[in-house]
């Protein structure tokens, strides 16, 4: 059964733009993706958006629809009251390239400084072993799709536009795989400090709201981070013991 939607799209590119409505027939399991394309086929074959796998797991076509952080391939037309516009529109957080296509590509200069797995020395057999609780908990954080929804709608980059303070949550999830995996030799919490910025986020959770993957990024990743930085830099017990040990 065929329903007619009135969808308010963003055309433009990085010097403007503005929402252009578009009457659609949408038929029964139509995710908002499927009208963008049709919308394209039928309407307007100019217009720019990003997409891969229509699976929710490639991350691509991440946008805002009605002011939400949404994957356009996971949200469901039936969700939406009957008669409501639905404004789609490009992530704010990043620069716009054109319609509904924005530039990410600072979010991979960020991976780049991050230091990557360094394995510790193999045991006299000649293997790594770890325990199987930690093998359980860092692998919820490779489930992240790099949809970059997070990144989209921390306040830190969103608001205050702090992208050459602050990795973001995205990549704070990076580095806590990376940390609590016992057969890593590297030390990034000085980097998580400093370049990091981690003592911008005030853990307000929105960026584990918008995960499609269900991470808990908050909880799981960032205040563990702050409670490994705090221990190395502002616990004085701790400070204490590595002094009287000589350890930095």
């Amino acid at each position: 059964m065929k329903n007619s939607v009135l969808m308010r799209v963003f055309r433009g590119d990085a010097a403007g733009g503005k929402l252009v409505d578009y009457q659609v027939d949408v038929d029964e399991g139509m995710v908002v993706l499927d009208v963008i394309h049709k919308i394209q086929a039928e309407q307007a074959p100019d217009l720019s958006c990003r997409w891969n796998c229509k699976a929710g797991k490639c991350g691509s076509c991440s946008a805002e629809v009605n002011g939400h952080p949404k994957l356009m391939c996971m949200t469901r037309m039936d969700t939406f009251k009957p008669g409501e516009p639905i404004i789609v529109e490009p992530l704010k957080t990043f620069p716009r390239v054109k319609d509904l296509v924005t530039n990410v590509s600072w979010n991979f200069e960020v991976n780049r400084k991050i230091p990557p797995f360094r394995p510790i020395a193999q045991n006299p057999d000649g293997t790594w072993r770890m325990p199987q609780y930690e093998a359980d908990r860092a692998q919820e954080f490779r489930k992240c799709i790099e949809c970059f929804l997070c990144q989209d709608v921390c306040h830190v980059l969103r608001n205050h536009g702090k992208h050459d303070e602050f990795f973001g949550p995205r990549f704070m999830v990076r580095i806590a795989g990376l940390e609590m995996n016992s057969l890593d030799a590297e030390d990034r919490i000085r980097l998580t400090r400093e370049m990091g910025g981690i003592g911008y986020c005030n853990i307000t959770k929105c960026c584990t709201e918008v995960c499609p993957e269900e991470i808990h990024i908050t909880d799981n990743a960032i205040i563990p981070l702050k409670e490994r930085v705090a221990d190395r830099y502002y616990d004085p017990l701790a400070m204490l013991i590595r002094a009287v040990r000589g350890k930095k």
